[in-house]
């Protein structure tokens, strides 16, 4: 994030005020403890439009009942392997972390594990979740879609009809995992947001305006612009492959989506797990990917390119500095929590 307007935080307290207020705010305490701790880990990692910038509008949804306070998803089907839940509007950092260590546990008995799960509420970062898996030694993939949301447009068009559809894998080496956390747009509707509320615009042309033509603005968004498919103008047909895939392996897996006309936040969430001994050996997957990984870091750089980095090490190496130094958040995010904190009766810290 960067810049004067940043102040640094203990992160233990930081969690620590995140949990009190959720939980004042009505969140069942493991629920609150699971958004706090996963809002907090998108900040450690930087993904900080993310993190603890989300933490106001959840509040919100907590006092306007869109996020559901307590509770247990439905077990709609249950095969061992294959698992759907319907979310009820819980929490979706809470969801998706008991849906990564249920499928862990169902991994080490049949060697993957699927649960798909619909109508949850925001999820928030997915690679915040990818290690509760690869710590296990397991690889990992997550998928998140919102069937109320549309604002991407199908290549070609300039209608939005889905939304960026992110997908997240966590991959085992011998050293750090790869964490791969990428959309099917090239931008996000909360960078957009961010840019508009700093009077800023992108620095490429990565949205289309509401005629289809490319556009830096982010303001288009707000009067029926889309972002841009990864690709662009140019290789988009690859964005809305991946975009498609996402809507069938959330929504369609977990039956409820886009067709059934659902209103407000929500988001339709897979998570599958895989546990390399039930394939061709943990020991063998591992001198694969630690080969991949080797090969990839001493790969020679191009001109104005320090060196070539895997997915997700940037991320961890914040964590560390992080966890060490502190987690810098801009004075905006901490402003935005200070009127739910003085309703909640809970202290700033």
């Amino acid at each position: 994030m960067g810049g004067t307007s940043d102040i640094r935080y203990a992160p233990d307290r930081l969690r620590q005020f995140a949990r009190a207020v959720f939980a004042a705010a009505g969140l069942e305490e493991e629920k609150a403890a699971a958004v706090a701790h996963y809002l907090l880990e998108a900040d450690l990692m930087g993904h900080t439009t993310h993190g603890l910038a989300l933490a106001g509008w959840y509040l919100q949804s907590i006092a306007d009942g869109v996020m559901k306070r307590e509770g247990l998803p439905e077990v709609v089907s249950d095969r061992g392997p294959a698992i759907a839940w319907q979310g009820q509007r819980l929490p979706g950092a809470w969801l998706t972390s008991e849906a990564v260590k249920l499928a862990c546990e169902r991994a080490a008995t049949y060697g993957t594990a699927t649960i798909a799960i619909a109508d949850s509420h925001h999820i928030g970062c997915l690679a915040a979740y990818l290690t509760i898996a690869t710590d296990r030694g397991y690889m990992v993939s997550i998928a998140s879609s919102s069937p109320s949301g549309a604002q991407v447009a199908p290549f070609g068009g300039r209608k939005g009809i889905y939304t960026p559809n992110p997908v997240a894998h966590g991959i085992p080496t011998p050293g750090d995992p790869i964490l791969i956390d990428i959309s099917a747009s090239i931008t996000t509707v909360n960078m957009a947001q961010r840019l508009v509320r700093e009077g800023r615009q992108y620095d490429h042309a990565w949205l289309m305006d509401e005629n289809g033509e490319p556009s830096r603005d982010p303001r288009v968004i707000e009067r029926g612009g889309t972002l841009m498919p990864v690709g662009g103008l140019d290789h988009g047909q690859k964005g809305y492959g991946m975009a498609l895939h996402v809507e069938a392996f959330t929504q369609g897996l977990s039956g409820l989506g886009r067709v059934d006309g659902l209103k407000g936040t929500n988001a339709a969430v897979t998570v599958q797990v895989f546990d390399p001994d039930a394939f061709g050996g943990r020991d063998a997957f591992l001198r694969q990917t630690g080969w991949l990984a080797d090969a990839c870091r001493s790969n020679p750089p191009r001109p104005g390119v320090a060196r070539v980095r895997l997915p997700g090490e940037n991320g961890l190496a914040r964590k560390r500095s992080a966890l060490a130094d502190g987690v810098a958040l801009h004075s905006n995010i901490m402003a935005s929590l200070a009127s739910h904190a003085e309703r909640l009766g809970v202290a700033m810290p």
